[in-house]
């Protein structure tokens, strides 16, 4: 694996998706790690999280702050400031920030996804809101991402 010299700055402007409350760092891009993985930090809105997806990528999650209930494979579990999550490709998920303070962790991706370009267009396919699910398998088309219903609410139980 290849891995180039990179400084991402605590100071650049995320790429903001007020529909699912997410401002989004690209920490590192695809191209610095020969597309093997890329890293980008989230912070999500209390309440705030993505509709329930799968793609092929698998994500590492690292809790930097805060506290969210995940969902995946149908089982919905509660991950903490320094916990870890891994959730393989292909596998449906979702999580939501069940606090009253935006909630902040790391994500790594692997095999690269282009997450700069990708959130960018859906943030302009939710400027109005989170559209039906047709529309975002429409666009989730081109990126090999399906979209499979509401976001995780903080209203759902844990089963583990």
């Amino acid at each position: 694996m290849s891995i180039s010299f990179l400084h991402s700055r605590g100071t650049e402007a995320p790429i903001k998706i007020p529909a699912i409350g997410l401002d989004l760092f690209v920490r590192m891009p695809p191209a610095a790690s020969s597309g093997e993985f890329c890293f980008i930090e989230t912070i999500n809105a209390p309440g705030a999280g993505p509709p329930r997806h799968r793609h092929r990528e698998a994500e590492i999650f690292r809790v930097i702050e805060g506290r969210y209930l995940y969902e995946a494979d149908g089982r919905r579990f509660y991950a903490e400031a320094g916990d870890v999550v891994s959730i393989p490709g292909g596998v449906e998920h979702g999580f939501c920030n069940v606090t009253d303070k935006p909630a902040r962790q790391y994500i790594l991706m692997a095999p690269a996804l282009d997450a700069a370009t990708f959130f960018t267009e859906l943030a302009g396919v939710m400027h109005d809101g989170i559209p039906d699910q047709a529309a975002l398998n429409d666009f989730g088309l081109k990126w090999h991402v399906e979209f499979l219903g509401p976001p995780v609410s903080r209203n759902d139980q844990p089963t583990d």
